[in-house]
């Protein structure tokens, strides 16, 4: 009985692992059987590097929307990865016990707002900010790269954490017993030791800024011309989708699946770089 009951459990298990792998490869093949006909009627060079997007004369051109999302989701990673690994820094090894629980039940409190009240968030403090005091009309690169820099955090955070906290204690206190300082055994011994787990947190951190939608919609603007700068309204790929994908139809409605196509591998080959880069550091 006992040996049937533990087959029937690894069947379970193994059906809900295949399971989630037929679900993406299901997913992968949906996008790329409406999205990659499309890219090739418009023409690959065409889709990837012209700049003019306007359905109504078939025109879909993409390379605005592509500049838009690598510099917003570089910048605000560049931004959002170094703020997140040092509060993680601080919680995990100088944060005082008093107040380390109060600081960590905000940060997992931001993991669970939703990305719509990020977006209200922005659009009524962070937009009216830059639009008064900075310039442009607020909607704008800058306010997508502030919003998604906050986004991040809790992600970053709290799997930054998690990895530090997991080096051996006898790595922290070999460090000390050498004559370092503890700022020299954190720093030198303790974050290094944990790179891998920080280079996983990073990995979903920037899968988060480069999917995020709805946030982004409230605060970019949405002109899907070229931004000729920080302050100018902007779209970006996974906007490009959501804002038009309600009424889109024939081969306007295939191009934003092949936007999902270009999206999708942009994720994959970020993905993959940064695995690449874990593994030879681990």
């Amino acid at each position: 009985m006992e040996k049937r009951t533990e087959f029937f459990a690894k069947l379970l298990f193994l059906v809900c692992a295949l399971s989630s792998v037929l679900s993406l490869f299901l997913i992968i093949f949906f996008i790329f059987l409406r999205g990659v006909p499309a890219i090739l009627e418009v023409g690959i060079l065409t889709f990837l590097f012209s700049t003019e997007w306007s359905p109504r004369s078939e025109q879909f051109g993409i390379f605005s929307f592509i500049v838009t999302s690598f510099i917003t989701t570089g910048i605000a990673f560049l931004i959002g990865s170094r703020v997140g690994v040092w509060c993680a820094i601080f919680l995990a090894m100088f944060c005082p016990k008093s107040i380390y629980k109060p600081l960590k039940t905000i940060v997992e409190l931001l993991s669970g707002i939703p990305s719509v009240v990020y977006g209200f968030f922005g659009m009524m403090v962070i937009v009216p900010f830059i639009r008064d005091y900075i310039g442009g009309p607020g909607k704008s690169m800058l306010a997508i790269i502030i919003i998604l820099s906050m986004m991040i955090l809790p992600t970053i955070i709290n799997l930054a954490e998690t990895a530090i906290r997991a080096v051996p204690q006898p790595y922290y206190e070999g460090a000390l017993a050498l004559g370092c300082t503890k700022t020299e055994a954190v720093f030198d011994v303790v974050v290094p030791s944990a790179r891998s787990g920080i280079n996983a947190a990073y990995i979903l951190g920037i899968g988060r800024a480069v999917g995020e939608t709805m946030a982004v919609i409230m605060v970019a603007g949405n002109n899907p011309n070229m931004p000729t700068s920080f302050l100018s309204p902007a779209r970006t790929l996974t906007t490009g989708i959501a804002l038009e994908m309600s009424y889109a139809t024939g081969i306007h409605q295939n191009i934003l699946f092949g936007i999902g196509v270009v999206l999708f591998l942009v994720v994959i080959t970020l993905n993959i770089i940064l695995t690449i880069v874990n593994r030879k550091e681990a």
